[in-house]
């Protein structure tokens, strides 16, 4: 079933979305720490040189110029591998937010995506540690369509965000022009109440491929792309948790501080039907190898959804 879908690497809509939206916005400018080949946003620099600033391999500084340029008015979009843009920026992000600038950050190849880097290069703690963070809105859209989509509500958002984007292939499962609207959850596939399946959108093959799974052996349930990881969607969560027997969390990210933890601080303090069971990272530093041979090995896939299942 997998081949009936197209597949598309989703960080490569970044790029031309910076240029349709900064088309009509001259206020959007561009800043990259020497990977903007990369996460695919060197066309915006050819189009607009001098609104792109290509700060070289000083993240901290980035995100302190970042900061500067809103406080002038401008809506900077900081790009770059989601362990730098996020993981390295954590002092210089916190006072962004304490002083609620109009900065967007967008870290690609989140979680393990840029897997034969090694560990160092891994970001699996990135949506904990954006999300502690007060003022801050997290997004984690999913597949191209998406990506486009939720890059164009950040834009349009007053205040700092921060979105997590995959490097690795991910079927497509929304249309071209599809809304996306922040602090809302969406169903992808609704089919019935033996369980539900809740990702994070750089998980979505393996949640997709663990839902289709399930189906054919006849259990039917639930596939909700949590889009939004903060504000999350408690209203949805409360009410999937409160249908279904089974809850699984699947997640790009370490369970600890990700979308496990964040579902379980929604639905702590009252009785629910469902069982939550993540699928994720623990509490570790993975190994280095291609995504798939990590994932496979830490129990992030769709066999691991449906071993916890058939």
């Amino acid at each position: 079933m997998e081949s009936s879908y197209l597949y598309t690497i989703p960080k490569d809509a970044i790029g031309p979305t910076l240029l349709e939206i900064a088309n009509n916005n001259d206020k959007i400018v561009v800043l990259s720490s020497d990977v903007s080949v990369s996460c695919n946003i060197e066309m915006f620099h050819e189009k607009y040189p001098t609104r792109f600033f290509e700060m070289g391999i000083a993240e901290q500084s980035t995100m302190s110029v970042s900061g500067g340029l809103a406080q002038e008015g401008f809506i900077p979009v900081y790009v770059a591998l989601a362990i730098f843009s996020n993981g390295m920026t954590w002092a210089q992000t916190r006072q962004i937010c304490n002083s609620n600038l109009n900065v967007k950050v967008i870290g690609t190849h989140a979680g393990v995506d840029d897997g034969q880097d090694g560990s160092g290069h891994h970001a699996t703690e990135d949506m904990a540690i954006s999300r502690v963070l007060p003022r801050m809105t997290v997004l984690s859209p999913s597949d191209e369509n998406d990506v486009r989509a939720a890059m164009k509500a950040m834009i349009a958002y007053q205040g700092p965000v921060y979105m997590r984007v995959a490097r690795e292939e991910q079927p497509i499962l929304h249309e071209k022009n599809c809304e996306f609207i922040i602090g809302k959850a969406e169903y992808l596939r609704d089919e019935g109440n033996d369980f539900a399946i809740i990702f994070e959108g750089t998980s979505l093959k393996p949640a997709f491929l663990g839902w289709q799974k399930l189906k054919e052996i006849g259990k039917l349930g639930k596939l909700i792309s949590i889009r939004t990881i903060k504000p999350i969607d408690r209203e949805c969560i409360n009410e999937i948790a409160d249908k279904v027997s089974t809850l699984i969390t699947v997640e790009n990210h370490s369970i600890v501080g990700g979308l496990y933890s964040a579902v379980c601080e929604c639905l702590g303090g009252r009785q629910h039907k469902a069982i939550i069971k993540p699928v994720g990272f623990n509490d570790e530093f993975t190994m280095s190898g291609t995504s798939e041979e990590i994932k496979k090995k830490y129990y992030v896939s769709d066999q691991k959804i449906f071993d916890l299942l058939k």
